[in-house]
């Protein structure tokens, strides 16, 4: 890799850095490259932007973006590195755990979600976190029920007065 080639894949992790709200760092040392290409794919399908690289020229990156410092001191071994962009930065923790259940490799170094730091240690916990969409939909649906309670309400009144308007008619008739 010439410099110039280095120095594109450097202005490629600044412009991932400055465009995403969370940024994973992963250590997939003992990954084959079937899984890593399966990986990857779960990863486009949550909006995850995968990549690997040199820890020098992530290092590079990092400096010349001036956010996330603390991930500088994770870049030792084999690291890969996840962006999110859109709005579910909890994607790369659940994608990330679960693969580590089953094979107990591929594991997060650590990572930055907006511009909170979270280690390695964390992965369980961040990965149990419900995602956005999760979110929206428990608080829609909290909003509805108490309008769902009032509908059903109604109802019982109307169901009530029938059953006593059929009564007294029925009472009448005899």
């Amino acid at each position: 890799m010439n410099r110039t080639e280095k120095a594109e894949v450097v202005d490629k992790f600044v412009e991932l850095l400055n465009d995403s709200s969370a940024v994973y760092v992963t250590d997939y040392k003992g990954v084959n490259v079937a899984d890593v290409n399966d990986l990857r794919s779960q990863f486009r399908q949550e909006g995850v932007v995968y990549k690997v690289a040199k820890n020098t020229l992530f290092r590079r990156a990092l400096d010349e973006s001036g956010k996330y410092e603390k991930l500088g001191e994770l870049l030792e071994g084999m690291s890969g590195f996840a962006f999110v962009k859109e709005d579910n930065p909890i994607a790369p923790a659940k994608i990330i755990n679960k693969y580590n259940e089953t094979t107990e490799k591929f594991s997060l170094k650590g990572c930055y979600i907006e511009d909170t730091y979270y280690g390695g240690e964390r992965l369980k916990e961040l990965a149990k976190l419900p995602s956005k969409a999760e979110i929206i939909g428990a608080i829609l649906g909290s909003i509805n029920n108490p309008a769902t309670g009032i509908v059903g309400a109604i109802n019982a009144v109307m169901r009530d007065l029938v059953g006593v308007v059929d009564a007294i008619s029925k009472k009448d008739a005899a």
